[in-house]
């Protein structure tokens, strides 16, 4: 743990590292791509861009970025309203620039009052979301999109209506091939496999797939009845020439500088794409063994830069990506290699072998993003945080809760007002308190008051009985707020006909309260 974690000192974890990201990221490009309403191939673009560039300017040791999943409904919405996919590249090359106007301006620092229980629980969350949604994928009913974070689906139905309807529809092939990788992917962990120099070098999920292929093609030509079909196999756009690869690329139309509903949109692209970042880096950081912290401005203008790259050249908006992340830090990386190298085996496959990654079966993807989920929500999680008490498990639990019910960016939003409630109820018992001994009473004031506190300052002071000595000691604040002065003040006044002794002992950090000696 202690040896320097230099690029080239860890090639041994992070290229193999890189191989499980470009496997869990191939299809979720494809899928941000299919449900945005964008041309497949941007999925792969924004891929590539979030993997090599990103990759290269963040200072994240672990993070991954790519096409968010988050985004979909707002891409969507905004392709439709524009009318073209080049107008609405424009937007985001404006988000970009945007992005990397808040990370000069430090608008990053943002990430750090995050409460640690609501990123938890986000993590959780995903989890428990990637499991779920993988079930109908492992069992060969593919109607919604691998990689989909929203309680309620483009197919009409919702997360556990999915589930319901997939056992319908259960194709034996997929079943078998989804087994089979689980049972790769369990041994792979296991001290006798763990162990060995071929483990180290072959990633399990990089078997999983080479077993799923080779296990369709036998189908094919022993048990046609198992055969998984094309719609049930990686859909990769395919170009039988350079040129061809090439002209997959869009181009923004920048005459559309002027439409007013363009900065509307990279506005918008700018705002959320920025919070699931810092909302990811957060997480990822709690994730990193070395616990080695991001700086949140200079990420914020690694996205930014992404961003504009991406729009050049006809990617979709790319933030920083927690199930990417989760599995590049769950499958042994150490440095940002593996993010660039994740980025550019994308590159390379989709130039020179898309017709290969086409005979990859869902189902053995869905495998992989299974032990992914199951890594980010294992019970133990559950349990630790239980034990830290209600102040911490509800916002953890109400963000789990929220997020499997709606979305990641909705359900975010929820827990972060249900751990600011925590937050603001620790702070109202925390910033005072009272001590009576007979008659005489001692309000201490013990750190920053403000405002907020002006409630329970004023129900202290109200339940004081008549006939009482009361010292108020500000001496231990490092602040206290002009509503609070004038609640004492009141306090004072009143004491004088219900015959109460007040005395104020100085506050330092206020010279011009009623605590000045």
């Amino acid at each position: 743990m202690n040896r320097p974690l230099h690029p080239l000192n860890n090639l041994r974890n992070d290229l193999p590292a890189s191989v499980v990201v470009f496997l869990v990221a191939l299809p979720l490009c494809l899928g941000v791509a299919l449900a945005s309403g964008a041309p497949l191939f941007s999925g792969i673009i924004s891929g590539i861009i979030g993997g090599i560039v990103i990759g290269a300017v963040s200072k994240s040791a672990l993070s991954v970025s790519g096409p968010a999943a988050g985004l979909t409904t707002i891409v969507f919405a905004a392709i439709q309203q524009l009318g073209s996919y080049p107008i609405f590249l424009v937007a985001v090359v404006l988000a970009g620039l945007m992005q990397l106007g808040l990370g000069l301006a430090r608008a990053g620092t943002i990430g750090n009052y995050f409460p640690s229980s609501v990123i938890k629980g986000m993590l959780a969350a995903i989890g428990l979301t990637l499991i779920l949604k993988q079930i109908p994928h492992a069992v060969g009913y593919d109607n919604d999109f691998i990689g989909d974070e929203s309680f309620m689906q483009a197919d009409g139905e919702n997360t556990f209506t999915e589930i319901l309807k997939a056992f319908d529809y259960i194709h034996p092939g997929a079943v078998v091939i989804c087994l089979i990788s689980i049972a790769i992917l369990l041994l792979w962990e296991r001290p006798f496999i763990r162990t060995t120099v071929f483990s180290k070098i072959i990633p399990a999920p990089l078997v999983v797939v080479i077993v799923g292929i080779l296990l369709n093609e036998v189908f094919r030509n022993f048990a046609n009845g198992l055969l998984i079909s094309t719609e049930h196999l990686v859909s990769l756009p395919v170009a039988d020439s350079l040129p061809a690869f090439f002209s997959q690329f869009t181009f923004p139309a920048f005459s559309a500088l002027t439409n007013p509903d363009v900065w509307v949109v990279a506005i918008t692209i700018a705002v959320v794409a920025s919070l699931e970042s810092l909302l990811s880096i957060d997480a990822i950081d709690k994730l990193d063994p070395y616990k080695r912290l991001t700086p949140l401005n200079r990420e914020l203008k690694a996205q930014g830069i992404g961003n504009v790259v991406s729009g050049l050249i006809g990617g979709l908006p790319v933030t920083s990506v927690i199930v990417r992340s989760s599995a590049n830090v769950g499958s042994g990386a150490r440095t940002k290699t593996s993010a660039i190298a994740h980025g550019v085996l994308l590159l390379i496959t989709a130039m020179v072998i898309p017709g290969l990654l086409n005979k990859i079966p869902l189902s053995s993807l869905a495998a992989i993003l299974l032990m992914v989920g199951w890594k980010l929500t294992k019970p133990s999680l559950i349990i630790d945080m239980y034990k830290k008490g209600w102040e911490q498990f509800i916002p953890f639990a109400v963000t789990i809760l929220a997020i499997l019910f709606t979305n990641l960016l909705q359900g975010i939003f929820i827990g972060l007002g249900v751990g600011l409630v925590f937050v603001l109820r620790s702070n109202f018992h925390q910033a005072l308190f009272c001590v009576k001994e007979g008659n005489r009473y001692l309000v201490r004031l013990t750190k920053d008051v403000s405002f907020l506190n002006k409630a329970l300052l004023r129900h202290t002071l109200r339940e004081i009985p008549d006939n009482s000595n009361v010292i108020i000691d500000g001496t231990r604040s490092a602040f206290i707020d002009n509503d609070i002065i004038e609640t004492i003040q009141d306090f004072q006044q009143a004491a004088l006909s219900r015959n109460i002794t007040v005395e104020l002992n100085q506050s330092v950090s206020a010279p011009n309260s009623i605590f000045k000696a």
